[in-house]
């Protein structure tokens, strides 16, 4: 990318309004220090020994980190936290990331938050260590109460935002934000604002989502589309133009270690080469810095393949920070995919 159209890409972001609509989860790092480590006496069990604890925005929380990370003027995030102690933690969380409004998230007693407990075992001689994940979830359905107020809350949201990114994180269907109630009023509000920019993202795969621009990885793409083996990159080109005129609305495939592709309503396919590999890498998070990326750069005035190397570069900056959920600035981007 030329140095000029990345600078006018960015110079815009201070001015952008983005909601991130979905399932924002509270992510508690557990570090260990197995230097430190014990047997209880009272069981003969193995004692972890915890000397710090990290809490951060994760799920939906992850795209907004990494929208902070660009430095995006004005982020709104729709979705909810229980009245718990993880609930508290996530809502300051939030709080105290920069151009983070919460006047559209919602707390509420009728649902628990979402989190990921992650033990972390950090040893000087060697990357970090996740143990086995303690998990906290929704298991009965979102109350409806709660679904009107979030349909409600997407509605308000969307008059004021210059695009909306939506990410459905739950294993199981209509117990977190993005419910059918939800996904009819993002359908609804996309007919009344067509120039909106909506990206939508979903761990389940897209089916019964509106059209709005899609993003995916291979295997969701071919299971969308009644394919039920993943499909060969020639395939992946012809299937995905084939929706994106189905719907209207961009389609974008990653790709693992061949990259990312992009269709545009009329069928003109892009596809950008991943980046070649620095190091250790850890994958978790790059999905989600994908989004943040197309969703930005997309409303910024970035072409189809400019929002591809821009998203590229974000998730090869990703997968090589070791122990986190990581996000990628401006600098590191620009050090990656900068033409003179």
């Amino acid at each position: 990318m030329q140095s000029t159209r990345f600078h006018k890409i960015v110079e815009r972001y201070p001015a952008l309004r983005i909601a991130v609509v979905g399932d924002f989860c509270l992510d508690r790092y557990l570090e260990i220090d197995p230097a430190r480590r014990e047997v209880s006496l009272e069981t003969g069990l193995p004692v972890h020994n915890v000397v710090n604890v990290r809490p951060q925005a994760g799920g939906a929380g992850t795209i907004l980190n990494n929208l902070v990370a660009l430095g995006i003027g004005a982020l709104y995030p729709v979705g909810f936290a229980g009245e718990d102690g993880e609930g508290f933690e996530l809502q300051r969380a939030l709080k105290n990331l920069r151009g983070v409004k919460l006047d559209f998230f919602l707390q509420t007693p009728q649902r628990r938050t979402f989190t990921y407990c992650k033990p972390l075992v950090l040893a000087s001689d060697s990357p970090p260590r996740e143990l086995n994940r303690l998990d906290s979830k929704n298991w009965e359905p979102t109350p409806e109460p709660v679904q009107e107020q979030l349909a409600a809350h997407f509605r308000e949201v969307s008059k004021v935002v210059d695009a909306v990114i939506v990410l459905d994180q739950v294993d199981l269907p209509e117990t977190g934000v993005v419910t059918a109630k939800l996904r009819q009023a993002i359908g609804s509000q996309a007919k009344l604002q067509p120039s909106l920019g909506i990206l939508a993202d979903s761990r389940r795969g897209l089916a019964g989502f509106p059209p709005v621009d899609f993003k995916m990885n291979s295997r969701e793409l071919g299971a969308l589309t009644g394919n039920s083996r993943e499909l060969p990159l020639d395939q992946v080109r012809s299937v995905a133009a084939s929706l994106a005129r189905k719907n209207g609305h961009n389609v974008f495939v990653t790709l693992a270690d061949q990259g990312m592709l992009g269709a545009d309503a009329e069928g003109k396919v892009e596809h950008v080469s991943a980046l070649p590999l620095r190091g250790e890498i850890d994958i978790v998070g790059a999905g989600d810095a994908v989004s943040a990326n197309l969703s930005a750069s997309l409303a910024a005035g970035a072409s189809l393949v400019e929002a591809l190397e821009l998203a590229n570069a974000a998730a090869s900056v990703v997968i090589h920070q070791l122990g986190t959920t990581g996000t990628a600035g401006v600098a590191q981007l620009r050090s990656l995919i900068e033409v003179p």
